[in-house]
């Protein structure tokens, strides 16, 4: 199978502008995430997929390869397919440009998920440390079925109405996809528990797709807040 990644990449997030252009010890976010990709070794290509010339042309100065978006998207999800279309794969991950750290076994169980021709999309869960990044709403929130499929992606608690701490799932945002899965996906419409949660997850299971959970230890550091960002240069320190 050939498996690429695609990271898309933007400038205008509400929480934290220009949070990929911002530099980890002397490495702008999105050029770190770019690299940490490549460096892994588990995919045929990478590429940053955006419609900002100066994410595009950091990555260029790389010698990075570049999909320059030519619309406007609702999601992550929804800018990689644009690319997916006219890039030849079986099997796309969809990488957050904002986490910058990948954990190459995490990511590597996530590929394998599709050793299952059953599977279509999969995407990767841990547990949670506290009940603080429980109540947290930038920490996502997902329930599975006894199979390990997404049932619902929340920011609010929800567990079943169980207060075990190991009852909560957080949900680490990668997504990987069959070619054929991802453009059918980009091409529904957004549902109403997308929107309510603005979480694409929500649209693949409101349209009946099956979203494999796989179980992993690895938290990651998403960047979505300055804090986040001051997180992620304390863990760069330690683990340079």
């Amino acid at each position: 199978m050939k498996t690429i990644a695609l990271i898309p990449a933007r400038l205008e997030s509400e929480r934290f502008p220009n949070k990929l252009i911002k530099k980890l010890d002397g490495v702008p976010v999105i050029v770190r995430t770019y690299l940490s990709a490549l460096n892994s070794k588990l995919f045929d290509q990478v590429y940053v997929v955006s419609g900002n010339d100066e994410i595009i042309d950091l990555i260029k100065s790389k010698d990075g390869l570049t999909f320059k978006s030519k619309q406007i998207h609702q999601s992550g999800t929804d800018r990689i397919a644009e690319a997916a279309k006219e890039i030849d794969h079986d099997i796309v991950v969809n990488l957050q440009g904002d986490e910058p750290f990948i954990n190459i076994d995490a990511i590597d169980n996530l590929i394998s998920s599709f050793e299952d021709n059953s599977v279509k999309m999969s995407s990767l869960m841990t547990s949670f440390n506290s009940f603080d990044e429980i109540n947290n709403p930038n920490n996502v929130k997902v329930t599975v079925d006894k199979n390990n499929n997404a049932i619902f992606f929340s920011r609010s608690p929800i567990s079943h109405g169980k207060k075990d701490i190991k009852s909560f799932n957080r949900h680490i945002g990668v997504y990987a996809f069959r070619k054929k899965t991802l453009i059918n996906f980009s091409r529904l419409n957004r549902s109403k528990n997308e929107i309510s949660q603005n979480l694409e997850g929500n649209r693949a299971i409101d349209n009946l797709i099956p979203i494999k959970m796989i179980k992993i230890d690895f938290h990651g550091i998403s960047i979505d807040t300055e804090k986040d960002f001051i997180e992620a240069e304390k863990y760069l320190s330690k683990n340079a």
